[in-house]
């Protein structure tokens, strides 16, 4: 995997075993990250990704001008290759292991950008927009495939990528 845009345009990047995450495609990174840009300055904002999988949705945040990122990652195998990819990058995205659903709520940080894109199937979404409530963000972006109800946000964007949509809240 590749990195886009910024930066680090062009970075090489490992990946963990598909049956463990399942990585942002780069045209769908592309469109998230210009669609955002047309939202808010990317320079000292911050950026949180709940689910970080590969940790390429952090390092393109980072690649771009995000200052303040932070990757949560719960799988033990995947944390290790993100740990070690971000050893590569200098400012690299905060790590943190462990259930983004507790972690979030424990936050005391505030981020600009929340990116939730937890397993499509595993019927979180709902609870992770819950367990961000009390965390101060501009933008949440929902990667999903299955209708998610985000009643207590307003829409302010969609788009549809083969099976899935990008979906862009705001509080």
């Amino acid at each position: 995997m590749i990195i886009t845009a910024g930066k680090f345009k062009g970075q090489k990047v490992s990946v963990p075993d598909e049956n463990i995450t399942r990585p942002t495609l780069s045209k769908v990174r592309m469109s998230i990250f210009n669609t955002l840009q047309a939202i808010i300055d990317f320079e000292g904002s911050s950026f949180l990704d709940m689910y970080a999988g590969s940790g390429i949705m952090g390092l393109e945040a980072i690649s771009r001008g995000f200052i303040n990122v932070c990757a949560i990652e719960k799988n033990p195998k995947a944390f290790q290759i993100i740990k070690s990819n971000f050893k590569h990058f200098s400012p690299a995205p905060k790590l943190i292991i462990g259930d983004s659903l507790k972690i979030t709520k424990t936050l005391q940080d505030k981020y600009d950008v929340i990116y939730i894109d937890p397993p499509y199937f595993s019927g979180i979404y709902e609870q992770s927009l819950d367990a961000i409530k009390n965390i101060s963000s501009k933008i949440v972006i929902l990667e999903h495939v299955t209708d998610v109800n985000f009643s207590d946000f307003e829409l302010i964007k969609q788009k549809k990528y083969g099976d899935k949509f990008i979906t862009f809240l705001q509080k």
